[in-house]
């Protein structure tokens, strides 16, 4: 029987052997009657007749005989040495035949499409091959199919790919590749599901990532995406996060590119409540289809969800039992309260408060924004004692204002706004951050650590306070500076310079060396340094990332990793943490960051090292460029007024943004020493019987944890508290399934997230 060089995408013969894992996978899918994107596979018969027509294999053992693991230039010789060899190889007349008549089949005169490698071993359990070898999108025409079809062939050599294979002593004569060529859609929108959340384990979560234009620019790290968290079995929106997305991934004659998100779409919400019911319906089918929790790959175009890649999901954590409580249906504002919003520093508290949260920090939050406030007003007594309030759990800003306060805030609005903006940099960069850091730095080098516990939680709210009057300081002044900045750049670009064919005005503000950046671009030379070490790679590929996390803090060496190779990579990735491990997304400090809590940071290194995520250091240079190239177009094009207002305004502007970054990235600097200072205290806790673990003591009222201090200095006994920790986090886990109104009285009515909400 003559072999199958093609096969149609949901062929029942289309398995790991003759398709690879990638093609199996949609195959699968495609048998199922999911949305698959229609087209066919190129089976392995077809790579190794094309090797064995033009003799390649004898050429490539014999150009492998020069590639030594321990020596990566070599193996980067080898693998260029082998692209030229199937560059240079002619596809077989039977082999491009068939591919022509498949794709002849499909829809459409040169249609576009997406063409993507498969390789046999890719996608087992026991190894990862994911990222070793090429896609290509918007191919169009059979010729571009047939030279994109050799180039995926040829990818089965890239350098990292033989060196994996020699590591795991996969033998370099028996690997093959398959292609699968299917329908490119013309995604408006793209993303990453989850049917578990892989952050906390939970099994009745769905986890959306979802931006504009193709999949690419999130597989490739290149936006932050929305995320969306939904609930398994109703479909409703448990949790939105909307990021603010800049790039995206389009289609062009010559492939893709990335292009600048329209200003109008960049923080606008990718998917609505309909299509997010939808997606957890098809997640459910996936999941139940293959029986195990699946991350899945999704876009969307004309309305119409499609499903292009399946597997399973790795180093899912346990799942927490907890009991399960009904949320709350009314939003009523506490005692002397009328009015109540989520906007300002509640930005960064997106979730319910935890209990000691919503005591000491909102009690030091409070204390600072008093203070603060009372400078800006020239007296105190201008807002609300409590600034800050909650209602079922979430922190919303209080504007409930006496009729005398809102009288002389408008007569003094004058001196508010020069005492707000007069010397804002000046304020932050002189003043308000040295502080912050020096309050840190303090308490790091006394022996907090000998201290009782009634100390060491003062020494946590003195952290907690140094840490919200920095924030206090960038929103009386560069955070405000910088988005009025931003905006007025915009309007005099757009309403007085800007031409059909120029870019748009969030471009001459890209391309920054913010600490952010810096972050990334530091993550990035993390996976490039542990890239030289081959046996290095190999674990940090393979081993679950938990492991690897506690390895890296127990001062254990993998078996299978050289001493010196683990340790020197150890002290970098320390180094890491020491300069960027405080970063923080949310001001409650119950949540865990990055210094304590690596696992995201070891997730990003794999991702780097697998090859699916794009340069930092290039992206921005490439941002950079763009910036340049465009401010250098536009001030050869005006004369007079106009190119006066641009070049002033857009200094104002690119003064004000990278400083913006900057600071928002130092705000958690006191975090990971405050929250050492409470797991402390919640160790002895933990050892006198009145909580269950240390991180429990996040879960105790801030009067409960000094009460408890207070008596465990005087040797008194404490009483178990475990009973009612579970029962607070039953009813947060209840409070996080709302979506809270931005505003209560709710002046804007919004749709329930989830089906019984209230407002």
């Amino acid at each position: 029987m003559l072999p199958k060089y093609i096969l149609p995408l949901a062929d029942p013969d289309a398995v790991l052997e003759t398709v690879g894992g990638k093609g199996a996978a949609l195959a699968r899918l495609s048998r199922a009657g999911l949305p698959v994107p229609d087209g066919f596979h190129i089976t392995t018969a077809a790579y190794r007749h094309f090797v064995a027509d033009n003799e390649l294999q004898p050429r490539i053992l014999k150009i492998l005989e020069g590639a030594d693991i321990a020596q990566p230039a070599s193996l980067e010789n080898a693998s260029r040495a082998i692209q030229e060899l199937f560059t240079l190889a002619q596809v077989p007349n039977g082999i491009g035949k068939a591919i022509e008549q498949a794709y002849a089949h499909l829809p459409g005169v040169d249609l576009p499409v997406a063409v993507r490698s498969s390789a046999t071993a890719e996608d087992l359990p026991e190894l990862s091959f994911a990222g070793q070898q090429e896609t290509f999108l918007n191919v169009c025409g059979i010729h571009a199919v047939h030279q994109a079809v050799k180039r995926c062939w040829a990818s089965l050599w890239t350098g990292r790919a033989i060196s994996y294979r020699m590591q795991h002593g996969i033998d370099q004569n028996a690997v093959a590749l398959a292609v699968v060529v299917q329908s490119m859609v013309p995604a408006e929108s793209a993303g990453i599901l989850f049917t578990a959340n892989p952050l906390t384990g939970r099994r009745d979560e769905i986890v959306i990532n979802a931006a504009w234009g193709l999949g690419e620019a999130i597989v490739g790290g290149k936006v932050t995406p929305d995320t969306i968290i939904a609930d398994k079995q109703s479909g409703g929106i448990k949790q939105v996060e909307v990021a603010s997305k800049a790039v995206m991934t389009v289609r062009t004659e010559e492939g893709t590119e990335e292009r600048v998100v329209p200003p109008n779409q960049q923080k606008v919400q990718v998917l609505d409540e309909a299509k997010v019911a939808e997606l957890v319906r098809l997640a459910n089918q996936i999941e139940a289809h293959y029986g195990i929790p699946q991350d899945i790959e999704w876009c969307q175009a004309d309305d119409v969800l499609y499903i292009v890649q399946s597997r399973p999901i790795t180093a899912l954590p346990v799942e927490v039992e907890m009991p399960e409580l009904l949320a709350p249906t009314h939003w009523k504002l506490p005692k002397g309260a009328y009015m109540a919003m989520r906007n300002n520093i509640v930005e960064l508290m997106a979730d319910p408060l935890t209990p000691l949260f919503s005591t000491l920090g909102r009690s030091a939050i409070n204390k600072s924004l008093n203070r603060l406030l009372a400078q800006f007003f020239g007296r105190p007594g201008m807002m609300p004692e409590e600034i800050i309030i909650t209602v079922n759990g979430y922190a919303y800003y209080n504007g409930s204002l006496k009729a005398t306060q809102i009288v002389r805030i408008l007569l003094g609005s004058v001196g508010i706004m020069k005492r707000m903006f007069h010397g804002a940099i000046e304020h932050w960069i002189d003043d308000s951050r040295p502080r912050y850091l020096a309050t840190v730095e303090r308490w790091q080098s006394s022996r907090w650590q000998e201290l009782s516990a009634t100390k060491i939680i003062d020494g946590a709210g003195e952290l907690a306070e140094a840490s919200i009057d920095a924030y206090g300081a960038l929103l009386s002044g560069v955070i405000p500076a910088a988005w009025i900045s931003e905006a007025l750049f915009t309007f005099i670009y757009k309403t007085f310079i800007k031409r059909r064919s120029d870019p748009p005005a969030p471009v001459y503000l890209l391309g920054f060396d913010s600490t952010p950046i810096q972050a990334d671009k530091s993550l990035y030379n993390l996976a490039e340094s542990a890239r030289t070490y081959p046996d290095l790679t190999a674990y940090l590929m393979a081993a679950p990332t938990t492991q690897i996390v506690s390895e890296l803090i127990d001062e254990k060496t993998p078996a299978v990793v050289d001493e010196a190779n683990w340790r020197e990579w150890q002290g970098q990735f320390r180094g890491h943490l020491k300069q960027y491990g405080h970063t923080i997304y949310n001001l409650d400090f119950a949540n865990a960051v990055p210094a304590d809590n690596p696992i995201p940071l070891i997730e990003t290194c794999k991702m780097y090292l697998s090859g699916r995520g794009a340069n930092p250091a290039q992206r921005q240079e490439t941002a950079a460029q763009q910036r340049a190239q465009a401010t250098q177009a536009i001030e050869s094009r005006l004369r007079g007024l106009r190119l006066k207002w641009f070049q002033k305004y857009l200094a104002i502007a690119q003064r004000y943004a990278p400083l913006r970054e900057d600071g928002l990235a130092d705000i958690g600097f006191g975090y990971p020493l405050l929250r050492q200072m409470l797991h402390v205290v919640g160790t002895q806790f933990a050892r006198a019987g009145l909580i269950n673990q240390p991180d429990d003591i996040f879960w105790l009222q801030q009067d409960e944890v000094e009460l408890a201090a207070a008596r465990l200095e005087r040797g008194e006994a404490l009483s178990s508290m475990s009973s009612t920790i579970q029962d607070r986090k039953a009813l947060w886990q209840a409070q996080s399934n709302l979506t809270p109104p931005l505003s209560i009285p709710n002046l804007k009515p919004q749709r329930a997230a989830r089906k019984g909400k209230t407002y």
